[in-house]
């Protein structure tokens, strides 16, 4: 279990906040070191030897502290108060230079994937660099649209006049992402940032050391670092970030450090998206296409990162009766994918690190669990692999079932009837994402109505992230504010209203003093009635 202790902020233990903070590296330390590009800011605090031979040569000693924070943070201030990021041109340059780089740098960044996590290359194309570039493309081919004032229509109060929306860049915004998709949840809010005209931080996961080493090179390379910055570290380098004032800030990874971001965040009133997580459930009912069904809750949970995603499905509730036929097409399916022997497979991503197999190693070998397990279990310490593992009526009070799992291991809670799912979901915080498998139109709609979560998936799981129309953000425990597309570009931007007037029809009316006559006027032209209008205007009542 993890120890995070973020500067004034509590110290806390948490087994997925490491998604954003390293707090798992607590074993062979070594002195604080760092190292500069010319634009982007490297440090790493706290070195671990299982990292070392992805590290960068140390050119520099030095500390980043709260003032090299401080001084980062106004020398893009700087830059932003010049106006250079507000304009579409700057913005159009950046974007096309993102464009650019996953072009000529692929390669690498499934290399970067592949060293971090052992993530397969297809998977990282299509799960991480795929969607970077689709978002990237939505918005230049959107943008124009996007910054366009919205028209409002204006009332007689202010005739005459006209009203609009302007969107406007909130300023410096700070970008803490997260290991599990190390490079897609780094890029992805930083393309919603720059889209919105803003200036950029990014702090990368130093639980992915690969891929953060390369976000800081291409960065450096490919854009305008008078405007956009990558800071390398892990808890005290990002304990400096958080003590800064920032025009608004969003984080990926665990509830328990989202709340450490949110009293940061809160001392300077900063706005903030919270990408949180939480246990997503999967409900099974009986009327399904079995094989369709299996290969679907296999796409969202083994092959997402070896359940290692926020969205993964966590657990899954179907009909007893229907639990043997739902694990034996699953057997099957695993089989298809993955081998006869899943640890050797290279088409499955391993545990991020020795910490993480360790937790899910103890949440298999806990006496309540153990006995349970009716498909794998098997592991590999030396490389962090976990089988594809099923469990079947694990115990509510199971250390499973208490937090979530981030791994491939999938417990099967079994009801009498479907609708019991109703009670079991929401006896647990609001997930980030809720599945359902049926061809019941009723209880698709039931299911809609009664669960409450970030985002629900009928018949299919995970992929609804790839819907750039749609929102993607938790609610509650599972976070807070959205991006993707369109809603990343108003996540950081500011809906500025504004009102023209001419010096033209300069009423006393609203002026004193205060007559009986100006008030039946008043009066009837805040209602809005023609007649009483009039009547007013000549006096009468």
């Amino acid at each position: 279990m993890t120890s995070l202790c973020l500067g004034p902020f509590l110290a806390v233990s948490d087994p997925v906040s490491s998604r954003a903070f390293g707090g798992h590296i607590t074993r062979k330390c070594f002195p604080k070191q760092v190292h500069f590009h010319s634009r982007s800011v490297v440090f790493s605090s706290i070195l671990c030897s299982a990292t070392l031979s992805v590290l960068p040569e140390l050119e520099e000693k030095q500390i980043f502290d709260g003032e090299k924070a401080n001084l980062l943070v106004r020398d893009l201030r700087k830059g932003f108060d010049s106006g250079r990021t507000k304009s579409y041109e700057w913005r159009v340059s950046q974007l096309e230079a993102i464009i650019k780089m996953l072009k000529e740098r692929e390669k690498e960044i499934t290399e970067a994937l592949y060293k971090d996590l052992a993530k397969p290359q297809l998977e990282a194309f299509i799960s991480e660099v795929s969607q970077a570039k689709s978002s990237c493309s939505e918005a230049l081919k959107e943008l124009k649209q996007w910054m366009k004032p919205e028209r409002v229509s204006t009332s007689i109060t202010t005739f005459p006049s006209s009203a609009e929306i302007l969107p406007e860049p909130l300023g410096v915004v700070l970008v803490i992402s997260t290991w599990n998709f190390p490079f897609l949840l780094s890029m992805d809010p930083v393309i919603g940032a720059i889209s919105a005209g803003n200036a950029v931080v990014l702090k990368p996961s130093e639980v992915a050391p690969a891929t953060s080493s390369l976000l800081a090179n291409l960065v450096e390379q490919y854009l305008d670092n008078s405007a956009i910055r990558v800071v390398e570290g892990a808890v005290p380098e990002t304990t400096a970030l958080l003590e800064q004032k920032w025009d608004k800030i969003l984080y990926t990874g665990s509830a328990r450090v989202g709340r450490i971001v949110l009293a940061a965040a809160a001392k300077h009133l900063t706005p903030v998206i919270l990408e949180l997580g939480g246990k997503c459930p999967a409900v099974v009912e009986s009327d399904v296409n079995l094989q369709v069904t299996a290969r679907r809750i296999i796409a969202g949970k083994w092959a997402c990162n070896s359940g290692q995603a926020c969205i993964a499905v966590d657990y899954v509730i179907t009909r007893k009766e229907f639990a043997p036929k739902l694990i034996s097409a699953l057997k099957d399916e695993l089989e298809e994918f993955f081998g006869k022997d899943p640890l050797e497979s290279k088409d499955m991503s391993r545990i991020v690190s020795s910490n993480q197999f360790a937790r899910l190693v103890k949440l298999l070998d806990e006496d309540k669990v153990s006995d349970k397990i009716v498909l794998g279990g098997q592991r590999d310490e030396k490389k962090l692999k976990i089988s594809p593992t099923i469990i079947l009526g694990v115990p509510e009070d199971a250390l499973v079932m208490q937090e979530e799992i981030f791994g491939p291991i999938l417990p099967i809670i079994t009801v009498d009837n479907i609708e019991d799912c109703y009670s079991i979901i929401k006896s647990r915080p609001k997930p980030l994402a809720a599945y359902l498998f049926t061809n019941n139109e009723q209880l698709k709609k039931d299911y809609v109505d009664k669960i409450s979560s970030g985002g629900i998936l009928i018949n299919d799981a995970v992929i609804h992230v790839a819907t750039r129309g749609l929102p993607f953000g938790g609610v509650e425990e599972s976070g807070m504010g959205c991006y993707h597309g369109k809603f990343s570009f108003d996540s950081f931007s500011h809906r500025k209203s504004v009102l023209y007037r001419s010096f033209d029809a300069d009423s006393s009316i609203r002026y004193p003093p205060y007559t009986p006559q100006k008030e039946k006027l008043l009066k009837a032209i805040i209602s809005g009635n023609i007649v009483q209008i009039i009547l007013a205007l000549f006096g009468w009542s």
